[in-house]
């Protein structure tokens, strides 16, 4: 259900799209206002935006192979990387046209029908970018995110040049039409910038955020049984959707494998349940190790060698209350 909810709204944002660039293309050849015209070409970066969008959410959820192992749900977060690429290059094709119509000199006619249309057009926007952030808040997808962040800063441009167009109707100025084009290019700018550096955190296996990694550590606290001693070595990413969790826990000593694989597919369980399906992935090691990480000399290092010491401390605090319900 998750996964054709995704590709229906993807899909929407590419048909809603093909019809705005021909609505646009017209309405700016009538009128030949210069804002009009670069909505168009920024509704054709919509397009590829949206198409992207849907190549990606439908390979995302395909399931792991032999060349990709971890699977391919990076590829919403490389989509949504691209898509504030491409609000980049939306912005700086306005830029250039604007100037470029400030410097030769250009006429706006036909004022009322493009304004109209543009209108329209914000209106579209803004109610399937709403849709898109909805759906993707319900699958947690960062590609749809991306497309319907693309699709609301074309709204916005498509405020910008129906105010530029009322203004130069009002006022006779007809650079009023380009000077408010650049106004709403510095403002997109922001939205594109602010898209790719968040995506890039998720392809460079940036850290779950603080309160995520709580959730774990909650987790863990509410759900380890007394043969539990600590854990340590917990890392976190995100790719897509998907949550990847690792970890070393500590068993006191006396437990048996058998036993120590029951927690520890119970903590997984528990930790899923808190994030969302999380793939998670517990390494089992004996008391020995957690006194080694006390003593400060870390514990299998040569698994460990590009992990930090975790949380040392919750360790302690978790061996010192086994220890008292031990007595």
């Amino acid at each position: 259900m998750t996964d054709r909810a995704r590709t229906r709204a993807a899909a929407l944002s590419v048909a809603s799209n093909t019809g705005l660039i021909t609505l646009k293309l017209v309405a700016g050849i009538v009128t030949g206002s210069v804002a009009i015209l670069t909505e168009a070409a920024h509704s054709s970066i919509d397009l590829l935006a949206s198409l992207i969008t849907l190549v990606s959410v439908r390979k995302a959820v395909q399931p792991a192979d032999a060349s990709h192992p971890y699977g391919h749900a990076k590829l919403e977060n490389l989509a949504a990387a691209i898509e504030g690429m491409l609000i980049l290059v939306g912005a700086a094709v306005i830029v250039y046209a604007s100037i470029h119509r400030l410097v030769v000199g250009a006429h706006v006619d036909t004022l009322g029908f493009g304004i109209g249309v543009v209108a329209l057009s914000a209106i579209v926007n803004l109610v399937v970018s709403h849709y898109l952030y909805r759906r993707a808040a319900v699958t947690d997808s960062p590609a749809l995110a991306g497309d319907a962040a693309h699709l609301r800063t074309d709204a916005f441009t498509s405020i910008g040049v129906v105010v530029g167009l009322t203004l130069v109707q009002a006022t006779g100025v007809v650079e009023l039409d380009s000077i408010t084009a650049l106004v709403v290019a510095t403002a997109i700018v922001a939205s594109g910038v602010r898209l790719v550096t968040s995506s890039s955190r998720v392809l460079v296996d940036e850290a779950l955020p603080a309160d995520e990694l709580d959730s774990v550590r909650s987790a863990i606290a509410q759900r380890a049984a007394p043969e539990v001693l600590g854990f340590h070595a917990l890392r976190a990413r995100r790719a897509g959707s998907r949550r990847y969790v690792d970890m070393h826990v500590q068993f006191r000593s006396g437990t048996t494998l058998e036993r120590a694989h029951e927690l520890a597919h119970e903590l997984q369980r528990a930790i899923r349940a808190r994030l969302r399906g999380a793939d998670v992935l517990i390494h089992l090691e004996p008391e020995s190790a957690l006194r080694q990480v006390d003593g400060g000399g870390g514990a299998d290092r040569e698994h460990d060698s590009e992990v930090p010491d975790v949380a040392v401390h919750e360790q302690q605090d978790r061996r010192h209350d086994a220890d008292d319900n031990g007595h």
